[in-house]
Formats: structure tokens, sequence, C-alpha cells
């Protein structure tokens, strides 16, 4: 399987675990961590950014360390940082959101 069928295959098992809360639109980014989707929040009806662990990862090296980021993350208060407002875990995936400032397409 190639590497952009995965990458599909990742994105829709991620779509159906947040079924009725998000809808990914696409990856906005990654790194050897995590990857980060722009996504509709379909209770709020608006964009958010979505980090979500890679799966292979927390099942390798545990969750923990994201798990102290999301924490992090969450205490941060500055007007140059978008707030994180929500996390979880759904069908494996280890996630948290945070809005959007602007769509780029």
């Amino acid at each position: 399987m190639g590497g952009g069928q995965a990458v599909t295959q990742q994105t829709d098992r991620l779509n159906t675990a947040l079924a009725g809360r998000y809808d990914i639109e696409r990856e906005s980014g990654a790194g050897g961590m995590a990857t980060v989707y722009l996504a509709h929040d379909l209770k709020h009806d608006r964009h958010v950014a979505l980090k979500v662990l890679k799966p292979e990862l927390a099942a390798v090296l545990g969750a923990e360390w994201f798990v102290v980021e999301i924490k992090t993350t969450a205490a941060l208060q500055h007007p140059h940082i978008l707030p994180l407002f929500d996390s979880g875990t759904a069908d494996g995936f280890l996630f948290y959101g945070a809005l959007v400032a602007s769509v780029r397409s």
C-alpha cells in the first residue's frame, strides 16, 4: 500500500472515530509524533485544528508524554496563543483541539 493510501485510510478511520463531533477536512501538517488536521467542529459550526498522536507511537511509547503536552497547552494563557478547547480519545486516537485563526485553501 502506498503512503498516500495509508494517510487516506488513517483519515477515514479518524473521521469515523470522531463522527458526530468533527469532520476532518484535510491534513494540515505532520511531525514525527503527531499529525495536525483541519476539521469542522459540527456542534459549534467552526473550523478547528486537531492534533492527533500517531497511534503506532502511542502503542509503542505510551501516551503519557502527550497527556502532559495536553495539560501544558491547556494551562497556557496568552493573547497570541489560541486556547485548547477539547481533548480526548476516540478509537485509539489521542487528540486535542484548538480554534483556527484563519483557514487557507
